[in-house]
Protein backbone atom coordinates (compact mmCIF):
# COMPACT_ATOMS: atom_id res chain seq x y z
CA UNK A 1 0.00 0.00 0.00
CA UNK A 2 1.12 3.22 -0.91
CA UNK A 3 1.63 6.23 1.31
CA UNK A 4 -0.36 8.32 0.44
CA UNK A 5 -3.33 5.47 0.37
CA UNK A 6 -2.35 4.34 4.16
CA UNK A 7 -2.96 8.02 5.31
CA UNK A 8 -6.33 7.97 3.42
CA UNK A 9 -6.95 4.44 5.17
CA UNK A 10 -5.58 6.33 8.92
CA UNK A 11 -7.90 9.27 8.33
CA UNK A 12 -11.33 7.11 7.13
CA UNK A 13 -10.72 4.67 10.25
CA UNK A 14 -10.59 7.65 12.78
CA UNK A 15 -13.25 9.20 11.36
CA UNK A 16 -15.30 6.01 11.51
CA UNK A 17 -15.14 5.67 14.84
CA UNK A 18 -18.73 6.92 17.11
CA UNK A 19 -16.69 8.98 18.94
CA UNK A 20 -13.60 11.20 17.18
CA UNK A 21 -10.18 11.47 18.77
CA UNK A 22 -9.68 14.41 18.79
CA UNK A 23 -5.75 14.46 19.64
CA UNK A 24 -5.05 11.94 17.36
CA UNK A 25 -6.89 13.30 14.40
CA UNK A 26 -5.05 17.01 15.26
CA UNK A 27 -1.51 14.61 14.67
CA UNK A 28 -3.08 13.30 11.65
CA UNK A 29 -4.20 16.44 9.83
CA UNK A 30 -0.98 18.34 11.08
CA UNK A 31 0.86 16.52 8.36
CA UNK A 32 -1.91 17.34 6.36
CA UNK A 33 -5.04 16.29 4.73
CA UNK A 34 -5.55 14.06 1.68
CA UNK A 35 -7.58 16.13 -0.90
CA UNK A 36 -8.72 12.75 -1.91
CA UNK A 37 -12.84 11.87 -0.72
CA UNK A 38 -13.88 15.02 1.31
CA UNK A 39 -11.14 14.58 3.93
CA UNK A 40 -10.25 17.73 3.96
CA UNK A 41 -14.13 19.44 4.09
CA UNK A 42 -14.86 17.08 7.20
CA UNK A 43 -11.90 17.34 9.04
CA UNK A 44 -11.77 20.93 9.01
CA UNK A 45 -15.88 20.69 10.08
CA UNK A 46 -14.50 18.96 13.27
CA UNK A 47 -10.93 21.21 13.47
CA UNK A 48 -12.96 24.26 13.94
CA UNK A 49 -15.90 23.38 16.34
CA UNK A 50 -18.65 23.20 13.54
CA UNK A 51 -18.80 19.27 13.81
CA UNK A 52 -19.21 17.68 17.55
CA UNK A 53 -16.88 14.93 18.65
CA UNK A 54 -19.79 12.33 18.57
CA UNK A 55 -21.15 11.48 15.26
CA UNK A 56 -24.30 10.65 16.22
CA UNK A 57 -24.64 14.33 16.61
CA UNK A 58 -23.46 15.64 13.25
CA UNK A 59 -26.53 15.16 11.73
CA UNK A 60 -29.11 17.00 14.02
CA UNK A 61 -26.50 19.64 14.76
CA UNK A 62 -25.99 20.09 10.49
CA UNK A 63 -29.73 20.27 10.77
CA UNK A 64 -30.21 22.76 13.15
CA UNK A 65 -27.44 25.17 11.80
CA UNK A 66 -28.09 24.53 7.83
CA UNK A 67 -31.90 26.01 9.12
CA UNK A 68 -30.84 28.95 11.24
CA UNK A 69 -28.67 30.00 8.08
CA UNK A 70 -31.70 29.57 5.61
CA UNK A 71 -33.94 31.62 8.30
CA UNK A 72 -30.70 34.37 8.33
CA UNK A 73 -31.25 34.60 4.57
CA UNK A 74 -34.95 34.93 4.52
CA UNK A 75 -34.80 37.63 6.93
CA UNK A 76 -31.85 39.70 6.69
CA UNK A 77 -31.82 39.44 2.37
CA UNK A 78 -35.01 37.61 0.82
CA UNK A 79 -37.33 39.56 3.25
CA UNK A 80 -36.09 42.14 5.53
CA UNK A 81 -38.43 44.55 3.98
CA UNK A 82 -37.60 48.07 2.52
CA UNK A 83 -37.04 51.31 4.61
CA UNK A 84 -39.95 52.00 6.51
CA UNK A 85 -39.11 56.17 7.83
CA UNK A 86 -38.63 59.06 5.77
CA UNK A 87 -34.91 59.30 3.66
CA UNK A 88 -33.81 62.46 5.41
CA UNK A 89 -34.75 61.21 8.95
CA UNK A 90 -31.76 62.23 10.89
CA UNK A 91 -31.70 59.96 13.55
CA UNK A 92 -28.47 57.12 13.65
CA UNK A 93 -31.47 54.71 13.92
CA UNK A 94 -33.54 55.47 11.31
CA UNK A 95 -34.22 52.45 8.75
CA UNK A 96 -32.54 54.55 6.27
CA UNK A 97 -29.62 55.12 7.79
CA UNK A 98 -29.15 51.91 9.02
CA UNK A 99 -29.94 51.04 4.55
CA UNK A 100 -27.31 53.57 3.60
CA UNK A 101 -25.11 51.88 6.63
CA UNK A 102 -25.42 48.63 5.07
CA UNK A 103 -24.81 49.52 1.77
CA UNK A 104 -21.80 51.28 2.83
CA UNK A 105 -20.52 47.76 3.78
CA UNK A 106 -21.91 46.11 0.74
CA UNK A 107 -20.42 48.34 -1.57
CA UNK A 108 -16.85 47.25 -0.57
CA UNK A 109 -17.87 43.59 0.13
CA UNK A 110 -18.65 43.45 -3.40
CA UNK A 111 -15.41 45.21 -4.55
CA UNK A 112 -13.38 42.55 -3.02
CA UNK A 113 -15.33 39.24 -3.44
CA UNK A 114 -15.23 39.79 -7.02
CA UNK A 115 -11.00 39.93 -7.18
CA UNK A 116 -10.89 36.87 -4.62
CA UNK A 117 -8.46 34.31 -5.95
CA UNK A 118 -8.16 35.80 -9.46
CA UNK A 119 -5.59 32.87 -10.36
CA UNK A 120 -8.05 29.73 -10.55
CA UNK A 121 -11.47 30.26 -12.51
CA UNK A 122 -13.33 28.64 -9.41
CA UNK A 123 -15.14 31.57 -7.98
CA UNK A 124 -16.36 32.94 -11.48
CA UNK A 125 -17.88 30.12 -11.67
CA UNK A 126 -21.73 29.15 -11.69
CA UNK A 127 -22.73 27.27 -8.19
CA UNK A 128 -24.41 23.86 -8.81
CA UNK A 129 -26.50 25.16 -5.75
CA UNK A 130 -27.86 28.58 -6.25
CA UNK A 131 -30.36 30.24 -3.70
CA UNK A 132 -33.81 30.31 -5.46
CA UNK A 133 -35.61 32.30 -3.84
CA UNK A 134 -32.57 35.29 -4.48
CA UNK A 135 -31.74 34.06 -8.20
CA UNK A 136 -34.98 34.30 -9.61
CA UNK A 137 -36.27 37.25 -8.07
CA UNK A 138 -35.68 39.42 -11.29
CA UNK A 139 -32.29 41.04 -9.58
CA UNK A 140 -34.33 42.45 -6.95
CA UNK A 141 -32.60 40.24 -4.00
CA UNK A 142 -29.24 40.10 -5.55
CA UNK A 143 -26.85 41.93 -2.98
CA UNK A 144 -24.60 43.29 -5.92
CA UNK A 145 -28.24 44.69 -7.05
CA UNK A 146 -28.05 47.20 -4.09
CA UNK A 147 -24.93 48.56 -4.90
CA UNK A 148 -25.12 48.82 -8.30
CA UNK A 149 -28.52 50.70 -7.88
CA UNK A 150 -26.93 53.18 -5.31
CA UNK A 151 -24.20 54.17 -7.08
CA UNK A 152 -26.50 55.00 -10.19
CA UNK A 153 -28.92 56.68 -8.12
CA UNK A 154 -26.31 58.59 -6.60
CA UNK A 155 -24.80 59.80 -9.80
CA UNK A 156 -28.02 60.98 -11.16
CA UNK A 157 -28.20 63.35 -8.05
CA UNK A 158 -25.06 64.55 -8.31
CA UNK A 159 -25.73 65.44 -11.97
CA UNK A 160 -28.31 68.02 -11.01
CA UNK A 161 -26.49 69.36 -8.13
CA UNK A 162 -22.90 69.74 -9.31
CA UNK A 163 -22.82 69.39 -13.35
CA UNK A 164 -21.53 67.03 -15.47
CA UNK A 165 -18.05 67.00 -13.89
CA UNK A 166 -19.47 64.99 -11.32
CA UNK A 167 -21.85 62.96 -13.34
CA UNK A 168 -18.62 61.95 -15.35
CA UNK A 169 -16.77 61.00 -12.01
CA UNK A 170 -19.51 58.60 -10.82
CA UNK A 171 -19.59 56.82 -13.93
CA UNK A 172 -16.46 56.23 -13.99
CA UNK A 173 -17.29 54.36 -10.22
CA UNK A 174 -20.03 52.65 -11.57
CA UNK A 175 -18.07 51.26 -14.80
CA UNK A 176 -15.38 50.16 -12.45
CA UNK A 177 -17.37 47.93 -10.31
CA UNK A 178 -17.62 45.71 -13.51
CA UNK A 179 -14.22 46.15 -15.83
CA UNK A 180 -11.81 43.82 -14.66
CA UNK A 181 -13.74 42.13 -12.13
CA UNK A 182 -15.71 39.11 -11.69
CA UNK A 183 -19.34 39.91 -13.64
CA UNK A 184 -22.41 38.17 -11.98
CA UNK A 185 -24.24 35.60 -13.58
CA UNK A 186 -27.40 35.65 -15.68
CA UNK A 187 -31.43 35.06 -14.09
CA UNK A 188 -31.54 31.67 -12.37
CA UNK A 189 -27.61 31.27 -11.71
CA UNK A 190 -25.00 32.52 -9.60
CA UNK A 191 -21.41 32.85 -9.20
CA UNK A 192 -19.28 31.31 -6.47
CA UNK A 193 -18.25 34.75 -5.79
CA UNK A 194 -21.70 36.26 -5.26
CA UNK A 195 -22.32 33.04 -2.91
CA UNK A 196 -19.16 34.53 -0.85
CA UNK A 197 -20.77 37.90 -0.97
CA UNK A 198 -23.69 37.01 0.94
CA UNK A 199 -22.21 35.24 3.76
CA UNK A 200 -19.58 38.15 4.57
CA UNK A 201 -22.73 40.21 4.48
CA UNK A 202 -25.01 38.32 6.64
CA UNK A 203 -21.73 37.99 9.14
CA UNK A 204 -21.40 41.88 9.39
CA UNK A 205 -24.97 42.00 9.90
CA UNK A 206 -25.10 39.49 12.45
CA UNK A 207 -21.40 41.25 13.99
CA UNK A 208 -22.23 44.71 13.96
CA UNK A 209 -19.91 45.40 17.04
CA UNK A 210 -17.01 44.07 14.28
CA UNK A 211 -18.87 44.39 11.14
CA UNK A 212 -16.73 43.73 7.60
CA UNK A 213 -13.05 44.40 7.63
CA UNK A 214 -11.37 44.28 4.42
CA UNK A 215 -9.10 40.67 4.29
CA UNK A 216 -12.42 38.69 5.47
CA UNK A 217 -12.58 37.83 2.05
CA UNK A 218 -9.16 36.37 1.76
CA UNK A 219 -9.93 34.12 5.25
CA UNK A 220 -13.71 32.98 4.06
CA UNK A 221 -12.83 31.98 0.18
CA UNK A 222 -10.27 29.12 1.18
CA UNK A 223 -12.65 27.67 3.43
CA UNK A 224 -15.35 27.83 0.86
CA UNK A 225 -13.61 26.62 -1.91
CA UNK A 226 -12.54 23.35 0.05
CA UNK A 227 -16.07 22.77 1.11
CA UNK A 228 -17.88 23.43 -2.68
CA UNK A 229 -15.87 20.95 -4.11
CA UNK A 230 -16.64 18.36 -1.90
CA UNK A 231 -17.51 15.24 -3.47
CA UNK A 232 -20.51 14.42 -1.41
CA UNK A 233 -23.28 16.12 -3.15
CA UNK A 234 -25.03 16.71 0.29
CA UNK A 235 -22.06 18.13 1.41
CA UNK A 236 -21.68 20.60 -1.16
CA UNK A 237 -25.74 21.78 -1.48
CA UNK A 238 -25.18 22.68 2.22
CA UNK A 239 -21.41 24.27 1.57
CA UNK A 240 -22.55 27.79 2.23
CA UNK A 241 -24.11 27.41 5.49
CA UNK A 242 -21.60 25.37 6.77
CA UNK A 243 -18.92 27.65 5.41
CA UNK A 244 -20.47 30.42 7.29
CA UNK A 245 -20.73 28.47 10.64
CA UNK A 246 -16.98 27.63 10.56
CA UNK A 247 -16.14 31.31 9.22
CA UNK A 248 -17.85 32.26 12.09
CA UNK A 249 -15.92 30.07 14.51
CA UNK A 250 -12.46 30.62 13.05
CA UNK A 251 -13.24 34.73 13.08
CA UNK A 252 -14.00 34.29 17.02
CA UNK A 253 -10.30 33.34 17.74
CA UNK A 254 -8.95 35.81 15.33
CA UNK A 255 -10.99 38.86 15.77
CA UNK A 256 -8.82 40.86 17.99
CA UNK A 257 -6.84 41.08 14.76
CA UNK A 258 -9.11 43.23 13.26
CA UNK A 259 -10.49 45.33 15.86
CA UNK A 260 -7.95 48.55 15.76
CA UNK A 261 -8.54 49.46 19.37
CA UNK A 262 -7.11 45.83 20.76
CA UNK A 263 -4.15 45.79 18.48
CA UNK A 264 -1.87 46.41 21.82
CA UNK A 265 -4.00 43.51 24.53
CA UNK A 266 -2.30 40.60 24.58
CA UNK A 267 -4.56 39.07 21.61
CA UNK A 268 -4.09 42.06 19.47
CA UNK A 269 -1.80 42.34 16.48
CA UNK A 270 0.61 44.20 17.35
CA UNK A 271 1.85 42.16 20.25
CA UNK A 272 1.53 38.67 18.00
CA UNK A 273 3.65 41.07 15.59
CA UNK A 274 6.05 41.29 18.46
CA UNK A 275 5.68 37.28 19.52
CA UNK A 276 7.05 36.88 16.21
CA UNK A 277 10.05 39.01 16.45
CA UNK A 278 11.05 37.70 19.77
CA UNK A 279 11.19 33.95 17.76
CA UNK A 280 13.06 35.43 15.10
CA UNK A 281 15.35 36.80 17.39
CA UNK A 282 15.97 33.52 19.13
CA UNK A 283 16.35 31.77 16.02
CA UNK A 284 18.59 33.52 14.09
CA UNK A 285 19.89 36.77 16.37
CA UNK A 286 21.91 37.89 13.29
CA UNK A 287 18.53 38.10 11.09
CA UNK A 288 17.11 39.69 13.84
CA UNK A 289 19.96 42.42 14.46
CA UNK A 290 19.91 43.24 10.67
CA UNK A 291 16.21 43.95 10.09
CA UNK A 292 16.23 46.27 13.54
CA UNK A 293 19.76 47.79 11.95
CA UNK A 294 17.30 48.69 9.06
CA UNK A 295 14.02 49.34 11.10
CA UNK A 296 12.75 47.09 8.97
CA UNK A 297 9.56 46.33 11.18
CA UNK A 298 7.54 43.38 11.75
CA UNK A 299 4.68 45.95 10.47
CA UNK A 300 6.07 46.27 6.94
CA UNK A 301 4.87 42.20 5.82
CA UNK A 302 4.39 39.84 9.02
CA UNK A 303 0.82 42.10 9.57
CA UNK A 304 -0.33 40.56 6.40
CA UNK A 305 1.03 37.29 6.98
CA UNK A 306 -0.54 37.17 10.00
CA UNK A 307 -4.28 38.97 9.80
CA UNK A 308 -5.07 37.14 6.37
CA UNK A 309 -3.39 33.57 7.68
CA UNK A 310 -0.71 33.51 4.92
CA UNK A 311 -3.66 33.69 2.16
CA UNK A 312 -2.38 36.11 0.23
CA UNK A 313 1.30 34.80 -0.45
CA UNK A 314 1.09 31.37 -1.43
CA UNK A 315 -1.35 29.57 -3.92
CA UNK A 316 -4.93 28.33 -3.38
CA UNK A 317 -3.45 24.35 -3.09
CA UNK A 318 -0.52 25.60 -0.84
CA UNK A 319 -3.10 28.32 1.38
CA UNK A 320 -5.33 24.87 2.59
CA UNK A 321 -1.77 22.74 2.83
CA UNK A 322 -0.68 25.17 5.41
CA UNK A 323 -4.32 25.23 7.17
CA UNK A 324 -4.08 21.98 7.62
CA UNK A 325 -1.45 22.17 9.82
CA UNK A 326 -2.90 25.20 11.51
CA UNK A 327 -6.38 24.04 12.05
CA UNK A 328 -4.71 21.32 13.81
CA UNK A 329 -2.60 23.28 16.02
CA UNK A 330 -4.10 22.47 19.74
CA UNK A 331 -2.03 25.89 20.31
CA UNK A 332 -4.21 27.12 17.81
CA UNK A 333 -2.19 29.62 15.79
CA UNK A 334 1.27 29.27 17.55
CA UNK A 335 1.98 27.31 14.60
CA UNK A 336 1.55 30.34 12.32
CA UNK A 337 4.12 32.26 14.19
CA UNK A 338 6.63 29.37 13.56
CA UNK A 339 5.39 29.31 10.20
CA UNK A 340 6.04 33.20 9.82
CA UNK A 341 9.52 32.87 11.34
CA UNK A 342 10.66 30.04 8.83
CA UNK A 343 9.50 32.09 5.91
CA UNK A 344 12.29 34.80 7.06
CA UNK A 345 14.82 32.02 7.92
CA UNK A 346 14.16 30.23 4.64
CA UNK A 347 15.60 33.48 2.93
CA UNK A 348 17.90 34.79 5.27
CA UNK A 349 20.99 34.72 2.59
CA UNK A 350 19.41 37.04 0.58
CA UNK A 351 18.46 38.80 3.60
CA UNK A 352 21.70 39.16 5.01
CA UNK A 353 22.97 40.37 2.19
CA UNK A 354 20.34 43.02 0.71
CA UNK A 355 19.46 46.75 1.56
CA UNK A 356 15.96 48.12 3.17
CA UNK A 357 14.86 48.71 0.26
CA UNK A 358 15.66 44.86 -1.50
CA UNK A 359 14.47 43.10 2.13
CA UNK A 360 10.81 44.87 2.24
CA UNK A 361 10.22 43.81 -1.40
CA UNK A 362 11.21 40.51 -0.83
CA UNK A 363 9.68 39.80 2.42
CA UNK A 364 5.69 41.69 0.87
CA UNK A 365 6.47 39.52 -2.11
CA UNK A 366 7.67 36.29 -1.09
CA UNK A 367 9.38 34.27 -3.02
CA UNK A 368 7.33 31.12 -4.86
CA UNK A 369 8.75 27.89 -2.29
CA UNK A 370 7.91 24.64 -1.80
CA UNK A 371 5.55 24.96 0.88
CA UNK A 372 6.81 21.52 2.60
CA UNK A 373 10.36 23.33 3.37
CA UNK A 374 8.52 26.01 5.27
CA UNK A 375 6.48 23.95 7.15
CA UNK A 376 9.09 21.72 8.09
CA UNK A 377 11.45 24.65 9.17
CA UNK A 378 8.68 26.06 10.89
CA UNK A 379 8.18 22.23 13.32
CA UNK A 380 12.12 22.47 13.47
CA UNK A 381 12.01 26.22 15.12
CA UNK A 382 8.24 24.66 17.27
CA UNK A 383 10.26 22.24 18.68
CA UNK A 384 13.63 24.17 19.87
CA UNK A 385 11.21 26.77 22.13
Amino acid sequence: MSLHKARIKAFEELLEEDVINIEKLRKLAFNGIPDDKGLRSLVWKILLLYLPHKKDEWQATLLEKRQHYKQYIDEIIVSPGGPSDHPLNISPDSSWSTYFKDNEVLLQIDKDVRRLCPDISFFQSATEFPCAEIVNSNGVKRLHKRVEQSVLKYSTLERRGLGVAKLSNEIRRSDSVNSGDYAPLNEGCEAHWEVVERMLFLYAKLNPGQGYVQGMNEIIGPIYHTFAIDPDKDYRKHAEADCFFCFTNLMAEIRDFFIRTLDESDSGINYVMGKLADIVKRNDPDVFNLLESQELRPQYYSFRWLTLLLSQEFSLPDVERIWDSMFADAERFDFLLYICCAMILLVRNELLSGDFAFNVKLLQNFPPMDVSLILNKALEISLNR
